[in-house]
């Protein structure tokens, strides 16, 4: 089992959409995982609003939330410098809030790993050079 994941938005959204092309191999990670996964609210607001595109209620992430399956473990407050520097380090590619959030999450929690569908966690460093540790499927 592996503890200490940070989920990113596309997992949570491929989770409760059962026709996403990766809710299999979403679902087959939760399997493999401790809960609670940790994520932050800016991954949350995301998946809100992707949730409808996805033909799921909005507020379905949020169940989530108050199921225990994912925990807030972030404060952008205590983070803003360090998350906006990130931002500006990644313009070119470029890095959304939440993807700045969860790398600067992977600096702070020890032995972490990023659960994303996203392949841009494959460019980001944290602590400037250090490869994120991440469970990307294949064809990301």
């Amino acid at each position: 089992m592996i503890g200490n994941v940070l989920v990113d938005t596309g997992p949570l959204i491929a989770l409760i959409d059962r026709h996403d092309q990766h809710h299999a191999w979403v679902t087959a990670q939760f399997d493999q995982v401790l809960p609670p996964l940790l994520t932050c609210e800016a991954v949350l607001t995301e998946a809100c609003y992707l949730a409808p595109r996805a033909g799921r209620p909005a507020e379905e992430p949020l169940l989530l939330l108050e199921r225990g399956v994912v925990r807030l473990a972030f404060d952008l407050r205590d983070n803003c410098g360090h998350v906006s520097s990130l931002m500006r380090r990644y313009a070119s590619v470029p890095m959304a809030l939440a993807d700045a959030c969860l790398v600067r999450m992977s600096e702070l929690v020890t032995d972490s790993v990023v659960m994303t569908l996203d392949s841009d966690f494959r460019i980001y460093r944290r602590h400037k050079r250090q490869k994120i540790p991440a469970l990307l499927p294949a064809n990301a």
